[in-house]
């Protein structure tokens, strides 16, 4: 039987080395390329509608960067994507709309209620779950404390 020493070097000695520096990079720019395709989406809806609130715009930017993300999922160029870019994909708001409409394609043959309905959130149920909890946790810190 191998020691907790001998196991973790056998680990390290097998596993695949991940290019850190190439990963960064991509994450980077890949992200900051998403988020600012999303300020150019913001900044010509400011052109178009100029009486618009600020507020109303964030609101359009948003939905139109779900749909993006949403879209580019189904088509299956987020996917790849997200191979090449890693968590610089995942971050910005279209990879939660990726993260939803990942398992609604997938598990789509089983049904509209027993596929998509209750698949639909397999992936981002959690994080919402624990982003809710965290903000609720913080409020009552800051309710408290400030």
């Amino acid at each position: 039987m191998l020691e907790r020493k001998e196991y973790q070097k056998y680990v390290e000695d097998n596993s695949p080395k991940s290019p850190m520096t190439r990963t960064l990079f991509a994450a980077f720019v890949v992200g900051g390329i998403i988020c600012c395709i999303g300020e150019g989406i913001g900044d010509i809806i400011k052109l178009i509608f100029e009486d618009m609130p600020e507020k109303e715009v964030a609101i359009w930017e948003s939905c139109i960067m779900i749909f993006l993300g949403s879209f580019l999922t189904a088509i299956g160029v987020y996917d790849r994507l997200g191979r090449f870019a890693g968590g610089g994909s995942i971050i910005p708001i279209t990879g939660f709309a990726n993260s939803v409409t990942s398992p609604a394609i997938e598990y789509n043959r089983e049904g509209v209620f027993f596929g998509i309905c209750a698949k639909m959130f397999v992936i981002a149920g959690p994080i919402i779950v624990f982003s809710v909890a965290a903000s609720f946790l913080v409020g009552l810190i800051g309710y408290f404390c400030v």
